[in-house]
């Protein structure tokens, strides 16, 4: 689904040095051991767990698949016919698709059927939808990584410097509402247990934000200049959280905002295979809910990469991945 390159509107900025941390590629706690469970398809951006422990994911063909984690056996609930990114299992079974290209899906696992949730926002269409989370009461909230930029061209975004991502709320009335805008590539998020507040990241803001339910307009800012560039994430009980680290920082991307706009535009011009090298490491971090990391692991060994997705479940830790045709299973640190 490849589109043409929109223009690039880079912009100066300057962000701190990385933490000495990001110069490491090996975590302070022991990676666990581990094992990987085949799939037929490739790259499970995201993966969650649903009530009967069985994994769900959507790979890159558009298919949303469902695992047993312990045999393997591997079955496909529906096609979206787009990119299935983030996915969150609902209350009533039910589970969430943000589709790339399709905008915010709901699929009937039982029947395979798909329903559109918000394919506009403003008249826009919702493209680049990334992850979303729900609420008892049905309220939906999701991100939207970019609003200038699709998934095949997402470095654009990146290389640009410019805040195009929002945080997305859609109430159980259907009234979608602009949450906050000009974030950095925001991606994963989730509730926190008592539902008072949203936890979201930036990938290319390298921060882990919290929004009050009942006072969106004040963000806090849990961790900031983090080591890596954060994708997903997920709750697991307890209060904790899982955030998938796809990459170590790059000091050369980082420097680039404060390049001469010209200088990118040039790049913009090159393959898009060639802008996209990412640090080839198998990272996750668990944090409390006031930002403490509680568990801090990562390893260059293991032939698992580009970590993007990662959740809990009695007792195990799997890990999606834009790299591999599986997931890879963690023993509980």
């Amino acid at each position: 689904m490849a589109h043409p390159k929109p223009p690039l509107d880079p912009v100066v900025r300057r962000l701190p040095p990385p933490p000495p941390r990001a110069a490491r590629r090996t975590g302070p706690d022991p990676f666990p051991p581990h094992r990987l469970v085949p799939l037929s398809g490739h790259a499970p951006e995201d993966v969650v767990v649903d009530a009967n422990g069985r994994l769900l994911c959507g790979v890159d063909d558009g298919r949303i698949l469902r695992i047993d984690p312990v045999t393997g056996a591997e079955e496909t609930l529906a096609t979206t016919g787009g990119r299935p990114l983030g996915l969150e299992v609902c209350p009533d079974h039910a589970v969430l698709v943000c589709d790339a290209y399709r905008g915010l899906l709901r699929l009937d696992p039982g029947t395979g059927a798909l329903a559109t949730v918000v394919d506009s926002v403003d008249g826009t269409p919702l493209r680049f939808c990334s992850n979303a989370t729900i609420a008892r009461d049905g309220t939906i909230w999701f991100t939207q990584s970019s609003t200038r930029h699709d998934l095949d061209r997402y470095i654009g975004a990146v290389l640009e410097h410019r805040g195009s991502g929002r945080l997305l709320r859609r109430d159980p009335d259907g009234t979608v509402h602009v949450v906050l805008d000009g974030l950095h590539f925001p991606n994963g998020v989730t509730l926190t247990e008592d539902e008072t507040a949203v936890l979201f990241v930036e990938t290319d803001g390298y921060r882990l934000t919290r929004v009050p339910v009942e006072a969106p307009d004040a963000p806090e800012v849990l961790l900031d200049n983090l080591p890596g560039m954060p994708d997903n994430v997920s709750r697991a009980h307890g209060g904790r959280l899982w955030i998938a680290m796809v990459t170590p920082r790059n000091r050369l991307l980082d420097r680039l905002g404060t390049t001469p706009p010209w200088l990118r535009k040039l790049l913009w011009r090159l393959p898009t295979r060639l802008l996209t090298m990412p640090g080839r490491t198998t990272w996750v971090l668990c944090v409390g809910e006031d930002g403490r990391i509680l568990h801090d692991l990562q390893a260059d060994d293991v032939d698992f990469h580009m970590v993007t997705g990662v959740a809990e479940h009695d007792g195990g830790v799997y890990l999606g991945s834009l790299d591999r045709s599986g997931i890879l299973v963690l023993d509980p640190p």
